[in-house]
């Protein structure tokens, strides 16, 4: 649902956002602006324009939208890495997991030999 006069231009990352989780939730911006106490003018400018956001206000928007500060600031976590090979042999082995089995036996039935043969030459 539109609400307000739109704007002639785009929000900014962090103000998008903001206006996403808001909408949501089903909240109106002088709703979040009475959690945070502060003016509604002054959230709407957080929607509208880059600001500095201090620590204790993003902690409260990630709490009442129920995302984490990373997730509200636009960071993503890295990706946990697996035990697995990484690099080319990450991408060989994700490859092969979608071959069909038969096809799977047979290049487990070339690497197992080798493998074996060149972990006891260490």
């Amino acid at each position: 649902m539109q609400t307000g006069r739109p704007s002639n231009r785009p929000r900014p990352p962090f103000g998008e956002r903001l206006h996403a989780l808001r909408e949501q939730k089903g909240l109106t911006q002088a709703d979040i602006a009475k959690t945070l106490n502060i003016s509604a003018r002054a959230y709407a400018f957080w929607e509208r324009e880059p600001v500095a956001v201090r620590t204790e206000q993003l902690t409260t928007l990630a709490k009442l939208f129920g995302v984490s500060v990373d997730s509200l600031v636009g960071e993503t976590p890295p990706k946990p890495r697996g035990n697995g090979p990484a690099g080319k042999m990450r991408q060989l082995f994700d490859a092969a997991s979608q071959l069909p089995r038969s096809q799977q036996q047979k290049i487990a039935a070339v690497l197992e030999p080798f493998v074996r043969e060149h972990a006891t030459a260490r």
